[in-house]
């Protein structure tokens, strides 16, 4: 497997899963460019020092959320809410019960807004929505497919997002940061040309923070009794996952950017996206 380890980790005191998409091997023998998309787990309890880190000295200046509606009204508003030269978008790649709405257009402790989530709301916490076909497939395999079906126009949103963004990183997070933000980060990557296992690596890094990804969502009460529930194990990627999800795509749409080509994100799109991450 290719090695996507070095000098990508940021290390943060409230939040851990958090890397720079940078250095990434392309087919064409270049590579992605640093300092403009990371990926991380939640950013729910970063430190002012890790504002400063994020913002003042990697140029953040977007947010691409892909937590439900319900984990951003549970989770409340995060320190980068606070700052206007910071853009937060919001895309849940999850189906979603009840009312829809722009959660960022209103104040979290809205209680209209909270009235309209439904009593079994945090069964559609965690990512474990799976496709109805398939039924061969691993969970994992399944769910991820089942983003690219339920949650296709927000992934192609969240990709749009990343290619229109101006000067300045973007981060592209969920809870962990290594299912919903694994599937959109492996497309962003593979228009701009990755080589597959370096995709593939990339996704796998997660696992080498699993323990501290736990511990982080098991210290909120949003997220504490999915931890309880099942072992570190059941949450911990593999790399296999990723490289079967590329092989389906590979055999029914001739690849992430076939699937992105048959859904409308066209060649003017991916050359931005493509710009965004290696120009």
């Amino acid at each position: 497997m290719l090695s996507t380890r070095t000098g990508r980790w940021i290390t943060l005191d409230g939040t851990t899963n958090t890397r720079d998409l940078g250095g990434l091997p392309t087919r064409d023998g270049g590579e992605t460019r640093f300092g403009r998309v990371v990926r991380s787990a939640n950013l729910q309890t970063l430190t002012p020092g890790d504002v400063h880190r994020l913002v003042d000295e990697l140029g953040l200046r977007e947010v691409i959320d892909l937590r439900t509606t319900a984990e951003v009204l549970m989770e409340g508003r995060g320190p980068l809410r606070e700052l206007p030269a910071v853009t937060h978008r919001h895309f849940t790649l999850l189906p979603e019960r009840g009312r829809r709405t722009d959660v960022f257009a209103v104040e979290e402790d809205d209680e209209e807004l909270r009235a309209h989530l439904p009593g079994d709301w945090s069964e559609s916490l965690l990512p474990r929505n799976v496709d109805p076909g398939d039924e061969e497939e691993s969970p994992a395999v399944r769910s991820y497919l089942g983003y690219l079906v339920d949650g296709r126009d927000n992934v192609l949103a969240a990709l749009r997002a990343l290619a229109g963004g101006g000067p300045g990183a973007a981060v592209v997070h969920c809870a962990a940061g290594k299912d919903r933000t694994g599937v959109v980060c492996a497309l962003g990557l593979a228009v701009a040309g990755v080589e597959p296992e370096a995709i593939v690596a990339d996704y796998a890094l997660s696992a080498e923070v699993i323990d501290d990804v736990v511990a982080l969502l098991a210290a909120s009460p949003t997220y504490a009794d999915d931890m309880a529930r099942r072992d570190t194990a059941s949450h911990t990627p593999r790399a296999e996952t990723m490289r079967r999800l590329l092989e389906l795509l590979d055999e029914r749409h001739g690849g992430p950017v076939g699937w992105l080509d048959d859904n409308g994100f066209g060649p003017g799109e991916q050359a931005a996206l493509r710009a965004r991450l290696r120009g």
